[in-house]
């Protein structure tokens, strides 16, 4: 019951996220110039953030908010490059972080203008090592795993412990796979027995040749939309991010969620300070605000990922704290990679072959 309270909270984050992002064009309209100091210029994820808070924000502080929004990783790297927008603050991912390090583009944050981060379990910062080696540029925001979300009533939770399923052809056209090169081709590998962040060619050309042959099953290739098309039944079986997953389960009592035993992807998403950034002190004071805890029990509900704030954690119901879709035990995390930045040349190479399964 509880868990279907909250997935009538989230059912309005939609309409919410339509409109912030039609406001977004206004708000970035003028935001490269130092002008204004009360503000703060932010790029996130898609329906990452409760809008509410937000307004909050600004409430408490009188600074406004300019925020923008994005599909991708790799969409986050190209807008921030692009350098048409000055950003004062970052939410991505992990490997992005890293290549934004080790490129220079980061700035390191002041931590005593955070008092609020003793609310973030320690066991976390340390994960945030194994992309920003010094826990001088990052504040996790969120994490999980990659992994199959199906359907009970249309596979056995017995064959979802591998990602084998995913190419039974008893599934053909009941098979969504993530929209993401990194994501998909991290199954391939897994299958093969080799590292997610491998660049050797040749194994990157078996990865496209097992892709090819589950192509013909795919219903499609989704981001967002996974959620909504399993809690509606039309596919039996999705590579999905843990946080998506649990959404989707909190829809329809019918769904589950399996990390394969070949492994998968660990990932933690987390906030930056890029090189951009024209307002430090109000980039910081939001990092201070996100992480207090009325503020990260507000995202949490609104997101539904793994959050790392140990004071949401101890308020959460028994039964959120030990679901693990949502809090992967320490076994399932161990058995998972992160991904790490690759160089140009394989960069150029995955595109090349996303671009030959996705035309295929």
């Amino acid at each position: 019951m509880k868990r279907r309270i909250r997935y009538l909270k989230q059912q309005t984050r939609r309409t919410a996220v339509l409109c912030l992002c039609l406001c977004a064009a206004f708000l970035l309209a003028g935001c490269t110039s130092k002008d204004d100091p009360n503000t703060v210029v932010i790029l996130n994820y898609g329906k990452y953030f409760d809008p509410k808070m937000i307004d909050l924000f600004t409430e408490e502080t009188g600074i406004q908010v300019k925020y923008e929004e994005y599909e991708s990783p790799e969409e986050m790297y190209a807008k921030y490059k692009a350098g048409s927008i000055h950003y004062d603050l970052a939410c991505t991912s992990d490997y992005i972080i890293q290549k934004l390090i080790q490129e220079g583009e980061t700035l390191e944050i002041n931590f005593d203008n955070i008092p609020e981060i003793t609310n973030i379990d320690q066991k976390y910062i340390r994960y945030c090592k194994n992309f920003d080696s010094d826990n001088r540029f990052t504040l996790p925001y969120f994490f999980g795993t990659v992994g199959i979300l199906y359907n009970t009533k249309m596979v056995d939770a017995a064959e979802t412990d591998t990602w084998n399923v995913l190419w039974d052809e008893k599934y053909a056209g009941q098979i969504i796979m993530e929209n993401s090169v990194r994501d998909t081709y991290m199954v391939a590998q897994k299958l093969l027995g080799a590292s997610c962040n491998t660049t050797d060619q040749k194994i990157l050309d078996q990865s496209l040749d097992l892709l090819l042959k589950q192509k013909p099953l795919i219903h499609a290739y989704l981001t967002d939309e996974t959620a909504d098309e399993m809690a509606a039944g039309n596919a039996a079986l999705a590579e999905v991010y843990s946080g998506e997953a649990a959404y989707a389960e909190s829809m329809n009592e019918d769904l589950a969620f399996s990390v394969p035993k070949e492994g998968s992807n660990m990932w933690v998403d987390a906030w930056f300070i890029p090189k951009t950034c024209q307002h430090k002190e109000n980039a910081e004071r939001f990092l201070n605000f996100l992480c207090r805890e009325d503020v990260a029990m507000a995202n949490f509900d609104y997101v539904y990922y793994a959050t790392p704030n140990k004071a949401v954690f101890e308020q959460l119901d028994e039964d959120v704290q030990n679901d693990k879709t949502i809090f992967p035990d320490t076994e399932t995390l161990d058995n998972c990679e992160f991904f790490r930045p690759l160089d140009d040349i394989t960069t150029n190479y995955y595109t090349e072959l996303w671009m030959a399964l996705k035309s295929y």
